[in-house]
């Protein structure tokens, strides 16, 4: 776009007017805008920690993977083409493939301190009590859904738990929208049975 065109269209729009346009519209608008990005960063940073949190269990990889995700979408806003009325479908998309590849290299992590000598290591008892508590509670669900197979996470981190339409998840999938709603009913049912198994042998370990 013309540097002319560009200023013109500066002068047309004010951060107070952001909340009355649509995602495309701001996704088009941020490539000479940037407020209009932060606008979609607003409205949708939530859900994308969301997501992040419910594949990582952790909080603090949760907060990078948001970043991530964001950085990403801002890299990008030029040369992906948004459908649909929604950008969330698509960073989420992106948050589940940035959340895939952390769990990967999580686990290498894990494994190399494996190797390596124990260290007795005590932080503050009282810090960030809620983000522990939370994770706590993600760890157990994340259980569950470690006996799914990464397509039936995809589905149930996008329509079960981010709430997106099925029409929406089958866009982003790329699978025909009757498949998503037979495989979520199996897989409500599916989890639900799990949930309750694990927490049964909770309590009986306990």
């Amino acid at each position: 776009m013309a540097q002319g065109t560009a200023q013109r269209e500066r002068t047309l729009f004010n951060v107070d007017q952001y909340p009355a346009f649509s995602d495309l519209e701001l996704w088009r608008l941020a490539s000479v805008e940037p407020d209009a990005f932060g606008e979609l960063f607003r409205r949708h940073a939530r859900a994308v920690h969301a997501v992040c949190f419910w594949r990582t269990a952790s909080a603090a990889t949760a907060d990078d993977l948001t970043s991530v995700v964001f950085l990403e979408a801002w890299r990008l806003r030029d040369r992906v083409t948004i459908t649909g009325d929604s950008v969330l479908p698509w960073l989420l998309g992106v948050a589940n493939n940035c959340a895939r590849n952390a769990e990967r290299s999580a686990r290498r992590y894990r494994q190399a301190l494996e190797r390596l000598p124990r260290v007795d290591a005590r932080g503050d008892e009282d810090e960030q009590v809620d983000r522990l508590d939370a994770e706590v509670s993600m760890s157990f669900v994340k259980r569950a859904l470690d006996a799914l197979s990464d397509s039936e996470r995809d589905l149930v981190v996008l329509v079960l738990w981010s709430q997106l339409t099925y029409e929406e998840a089958a866009v982003m999938l790329k699978i025909p929208v009757g498949t998503v709603r037979s495989r979520v009913s199996r897989l409500r049912d599916k989890l639900q049975h799990s949930l309750i198994a694990l927490n049964t042998l909770e309590k009986e370990s306990s």
